[in-house]
């Protein structure tokens, strides 16, 4: 069986992305991404995207450092979905994980939806290890423009780097 091979690299999100990358939530996701990418200016998270070799990101991930001492909590992942299941996330997480390194922290952590066994399964066969519970809500934006609050319990997950 061939397959197509795709040279991916992993680097930093920037504003010129964020008008492609509509594919990864609604429109007040988006534009919620260049609030995202002041706080990375500012040193408070890095947020990364995988990109095609011309650019264009395919997968997305934040790296907060102000939620946990001592961790990089991971939020957000996203990977386009005519692309999933290629191995992309990963490439994500080995990425997220090595910045947190960088910064001489020694953990990572996440928050995994409980009806997603999917990702769940991802995040375990990486490594990671729940530890408790906890409800997680986000805005959400419908179809005719009005927001909703989003509700959801979510496994809290960590992987020690060291």
């Amino acid at each position: 069986m061939s397959g197509i091979r795709l040279d991916l690299s992993v680097r930093d999100l920037t504003e010129t992305d964020v008008p492609r990358c509509g594919w990864s939530g609604s429109p007040a996701h988006v534009r919620q991404l260049v609030h995202q990418l002041h706080r990375a200016g500012a040193g408070e998270i890095d947020y990364l995207a995988v990109c095609t070799p011309v650019g264009f990101p395919v997968a997305l991930c934040g790296v907060d450092y102000t939620v946990t001492p001592g961790a990089g909590m991971l939020w957000q992942l996203s990977v386009h979905p005519a692309l999933q299941s290629c191995g992309i996330g990963t490439l994500l997480i080995r990425a997220a994980e090595r910045r947190i390194g960088a910064r001489g922290l020694t953990r990572a952590e996440l928050r995994v939806e409980e009806d997603n066994p999917r990702a769940r399964a991802l995040y375990e066969r990486l490594g990671y290890r729940a530890f408790g519970r906890a409800p997680d809500s986000w805005d959400v934006e419908a179809e005719d423009g009005s927001i909703h609050r989003y509700e959801t319990m979510c496994t809290m997950m960590r992987k020690d780097l060291a």
